[in-house]
């Protein structure tokens, strides 16, 4: 049975200050809902490693990187190895679950990982339910294009990303007499390559032609970079490029993609915190899958001082016990 250890030889984690390390946009942190306000006793039964690497990521925001190699880099007591073993307990734990997720952008799929984060310990019941729902209301589509607000830069030598938060309010209707999209596009041609700048007379003229793209399921910033793309030094007549563009590189008309019937598509693969290994969140349970959470024949020696498997599960039994949420 897992015990309290209330005297932790280390201190606790500083709130990180910003601006702090942030995941690529769609990546990175999603807090679980409906959890506990943080308290002092937040944590307690985990060992203290686990407890000191859960108390740092909780104290993170949503969209912050605390994957192995950046979270090692934030907390220097501890290396990339230690990192993930205390993240895979977190996981047998109920506090987190490494997610895959589908998101399309520009009329392109790309795969994802998020790292769903709970303050309350949850049993694998709670958080399949909560990814199934997740699922439904397309977390990926909506992590993908939430509006951006940018900050600056931390200079790790990683990429920055943004982080994303709702819009204050929803924009009012268009009048009757704005322009259209395919219009606006192409007004906007020129700020984004002034060798293309065109005339409102001009994009009057072609706005029928770049309307086809649309048409054809593609954005605005895909025609732009499809125009603007491979420039001669020197364009003599904008419009008249900008017409023999349209009309010669006007993508192919793609057939809707129909699901098949009865089987409602898939958008969240839970990943193994052990291998990765990707899968629906029924047959992960404390996140792992089969091979990871099958013991070797022999049982695998524990350096002194770090937590056994069985300690890690006997703790998880007395939180499911302690903080069961009511249904």
């Amino acid at each position: 049975m897992a015990t309290e250890q209330p005297n932790s030889a280390l201190r606790a984690p500083a709130r990180p200050s910003r601006p702090y390390r942030k995941a690529h946009r769609g990546y990175g942190k999603r807090s679980a809902p409906g959890q506990r306000p943080p308290g002092a006793a937040d944590f307690a039964l985990l060992p203290e490693r686990e407890r000191y690497i859960a108390g740092y990521v909780d104290l993170l925001p949503d969209g912050a990187a605390m994957d192995i190699k950046s979270l090692a880099k934030d907390l220097p007591l501890y290396g990339q190895m230690a990192i993930g073993t205390a993240l895979r307990a977190l996981g047998v734990a109920g506090h987190l679950r490494h997610v895959r997720c589908r998101v399309e952008a520009l009329g392109q799929s790309r795969w994802v990982t998020l790292t769903f984060w709970s303050r309350t310990a949850r049993d694998n019941e709670w958080w399949a339910a909560h990814l199934d729902a997740e699922s439904g209301r397309g977390a990926g589509t909506t992590a993908a294009t939430a509006p951006p607000v940018t900050t600056e830069p931390v200079e790790t030598g990683e990429p920055t990303a943004v982080v994303s938060v709702p819009p204050q309010r929803s924009p009012e209707p268009a009048p009757a007499d704005a322009p259209s999209p395919p219009y606006l596009a192409l007004a906007r041609l020129g700020r984004t390559e002034p060798r293309l700048a065109l005339s409102a007379s001009d994009c009057g003229a072609l706005e029928d032609l770049a309307a086809a793209w649309f048409v054809r399921g593609v954005s605005a910033d895909y025609l732009t970079q499809a125009l603007v793309s491979g420039l001669p030094e020197q364009v003599g007549s904008p419009v008249g490029f900008v017409r023999r563009r349209l009309l010669d590189k006007i993508p192919a008309r793609l057939p809707d993609a129909a699901p098949a019937p009865d089987t409602p598509a898939r958008r969240l693969l839970v990943e193994c915190t052990e291998c990765g290994r990707p899968g629906p969140a029924e047959s992960l349970p404390d996140g792992l899958c089969r091979p990871c959470r099958t013991p070797a024949p022999t049982e695998r020696e524990t350096p002194a001082g770090l937590p056994t498997e069985r300690d890690v599960r006997s703790y998880v039994d007395v939180l499911r016990g302690k903080h069961r949420m009511p249904s």
